[in-house]
């Protein structure tokens, strides 16, 4: 058992279950835009300048198992990518729609449709906590980076969630994420996967990365601040690049 990613995946289950207190530490921080467009810029940085390269070497391990893959099989981790991309902004399309269709309406539809919400963000959570062992093997310094990461992309998320949620979100859901993230690690710790199988699931997260980074970080209705993104992503890439 690794104790640096159990103690990395206690701390971002922390994170989660923060999340869904009213009263919270952070919760008067994020109320200010600019922090939320500051946490945007980490994030997006942690997608461009680690995610998608680390996506193109996971891309040769499925290559190098598989050499006679035949048609496409350049593409292959890219299209999984691309599935996850897709799946998730299924999910926000279709809760975005029920809200819009709920007003007025009975309440039974956006419980199932919260349920589904739920349920693609607690396997995406789950998805992080797997990875925490595989970057604890790597090393502290690339294990701290993953964490703070993603430790910021969970606040974000926790912040969407409760805006689009509510009390639904506060009673449960906070602890299921919480939970998954624990789950994940869980399983890394217990069963290894082949390379190939690592480098499928890391495709389907660099996917659910890209598109939780712009749903739920990036500014909408002209309340975002540029500056405090554009300063954070330039310094967490140098962080990244110099690490």
């Amino acid at each position: 058992m690794n104790a640096a990613a159990l103690c990395a995946a206690l701390l971002l289950a922390v994170v989660y279950a923060l999340g869904g207190e009213r009263k919270h530490l952070l919760a008067g921080f994020w109320r200010h835009r600019r922090w939320v467009s500051a946490a945007a810029g980490v994030s997006v940085a942690y997608v461009f300048v680690d995610v998608l390269p680390e996506l193109a070497e996971q891309n040769r391990a499925i290559n190098a198992s598989a050499p006679n893959a035949g048609f496409y099989a350049e593409q292959r981790v890219y299209c999984l990518a691309l599935l996850s991309f897709v799946l998730m902004y299924g999910l926000e399309h279709l809760v975005l729609s029920q809200r819009a269709a709920a007003k007025g309406e009975g309440a039974d539809d956006a419980d199932a449709v919260y349920w589904l919400h739920l349920a693609g963000f607690a396997a995406y959570s789950a998805l992080i906590g797997y990875l925490l062992v595989e970057r604890a093997e790597r090393g502290t310094v690339a294990l701290a980076l993953y964490v703070a990461a993603m430790a910021i992309h969970f606040v974000v998320v926790n912040h969407s969630l409760v805006e689009e949620h509510g009390s639904a979100y506060r009673r449960h859901g906070h602890w299921v994420l919480a939970a998954s993230v624990l789950a994940g690690w869980a399983l890394a710790s217990t069963i290894e996967l082949s390379d190939l199988a690592f480098a499928r699931l890391f495709a389907l997260l660099a996917g659910g990365v890209v598109i939780t980074s712009l749903r739920a970080e990036l500014p909408d209705d002209r309340e975002g601040r540029f500056w405090p993104f554009c300063i954070a992503a330039v310094v967490f890439a140098a962080v990244l690049l110099s690490a």
